[in-house]
């Protein structure tokens, strides 16, 4: 007897979508077997036509614990990574404090989230100035790569490195990068202003397409891998495309909100809106679903990075004032797939894009796919159901979310990690490190 089968007339495997019967044993799936093959299983779970998928991996997650618990919290994120479809999470290395800039700072952050998570969760550890001789010694504790910020983070305590910095941190540890890329030289200060279009043109294209400029040259004279965070400008895929051509390990990641959300419709006031950089408009949302759909940029992530309802400044929508961050890890699946499909793309794309890329990113072979071998990681998701998103029902700390009151197709009904159930209350998340097996 097995421990698990979960059976789906549509089941999205790396061959594309079928229909299967899952079969799961000691939180691995053991086997692929006809939809309606017979199996002697201690829970056996039909589906229908309701889709299988493997849990998502979102690389990209602030959770902020400890010191700035309530921003975020393990036991909040995590809970809302699982009723999302999200089964694995990587934490960003700032905004906790002390924030994950060596060793002793992975296992403080380590021990706060021990006990408290519904999915797993890894780590991205931090290049700071002056921290390059650390980053040996933490990337040997697990971490996954090293965070970069080539302008102001927002906090003090993880200050911007600038083209020397970088490279001396590339020089020091053989690692993946993810970049932070804005210029700072090409930003400016924002006026206090409750219009999203004067925050907007604080942050212009061309910040991010010169710091993309900078991180792939410090890229290529080190070799190293460089992945670029959070692409809101289309204008830099150009600059990737030669990179890559030129055979530069470069990759590029986009989130929802720029993928869905329009500089030219958010209202004055709705500072909920506000992340760096920011939201563009349309016409450039259209170049980043192009380069999406031809592998250009390779994943979708959420970059949650919430904070309290007074930080965003909800009751001034003074735009310059607000924390620039956006809430999505619960959301991200739906968002993506309402309006995927509206663009033509099918739901094996979207689990691509949300699943397996950011985990062959990571490096973590057993995630994000449903394949023998791999952690039973799972998703049951009814993309023709829909909803209307209510903050106050959502599982992060604080209700505040650019998406309230939209209507989105596609719900989670049930979540396993390693075959067991974390939709609810369970907490069975364990702590990755690169090479995890």
């Amino acid at each position: 007897m097995v421990d698990l089968v979960v059976r789906s007339r549509r089941v999205i495997t790396p061959d594309g979508e079928t229909p299967a019967a899952v079969v799961v044993e000691h939180g691995r799936i053991v086997a692929i077997r006809p939809y309606d093959a017979t199996a002697s299983a201690a829970s056996d779970v039909d589906l229908g036509d309701t889709v299988l998928a493997p849990g998502l991996v979102d690389t990209h997650v602030h959770v902020n614990e400890p010191g700035r618990t309530e921003w975020e919290g393990f036991a909040t994120a995590t809970r809302a990574a699982a009723a999302g479809g999200v089964t694995t999470i990587i934490d960003m290395p700032l905004n906790s404090l002390p924030p994950t800039v060596n060793a002793e700072a992975l296992r403080i952050k380590q021990a706060a989230a021990t006990g408290q998570c519904h999915v797993d969760v890894g780590f991205w550890g931090g290049a700071i100035p002056g921290n390059a001789a650390d980053l040996p010694a933490l990337h040997a504790a697990g971490v996954f790569g090293f965070k970069a910020f080539l302008a102001d983070s927002g906090v003090p305590e993880f200050p911007p490195v600038d083209r020397e910095q970088l490279a001396a941190a590339m020089a020091a540890a053989d690692a993946l990068f993810v970049i932070h890329a804005e210029d700072p030289d090409h930003l400016h200060d924002a006026a206090s202003s409750p219009a999203y279009a004067d925050f907007l043109s604080s942050r212009p294209a061309d910040a991010e397409h010169a710091a993309v400029a900078t991180a792939i040259a410090v890229a290529r004279a080190a070799n190293r891998r460089v992945h670029i965070l959070h692409l809101s400008a289309a204008s830099a895929l150009p600059l990737i495309a030669q990179a890559r051509a030129d055979g530069v390990r470069v990759t590029a990641e986009t989130c929802p909100h720029y993928l869905t959300l329009d500089a030219g419709r958010i209202p004055d006031g709705a500072t909920e809106f506000k992340c760096c950089p920011p939201i563009r408009d349309a016409a450039n949302a259209d170049r980043l679903w192009a380069a999406l759909a031809d592998g250009l940029i390779t994943c979708v992530v959420s970059d949650h990075s919430p904070c309290t309802p007074e930080l965003k400044r909800q009751d001034t929508g003074d735009f310059a004032a607000a924390w620039g961050g956006i809430a999505s890890v619960q959301l991200g699946l739906p968002v993506i797939w309402t309006a995927a499909r509206d663009r033509g793309h099918a739901l094996a794309e979207v689990v691509s894009w949300m699943a397996t890329r950011p985990a062959d990113l990571a490096g973590l072979p057993d995630k994000g796919r449903i394949a023998v071998g791999a952690d039973a990681d799972l998703v049951a998701f009814d993309p023709d159901a829909t909803f209307v998103v209510d903050a106050h029902a959502l599982h992060h700390k604080n209700p505040v979310t650019p998406y309230a009151g939209k209507t989105l197709h596609g719900v989670v009904r049930t979540t396993w990690l390693r075959g067991r159930p974390v939709t609810g209350a369970e907490k069975h998340g364990h702590f990755l490190t690169k090479g995890h097996r």
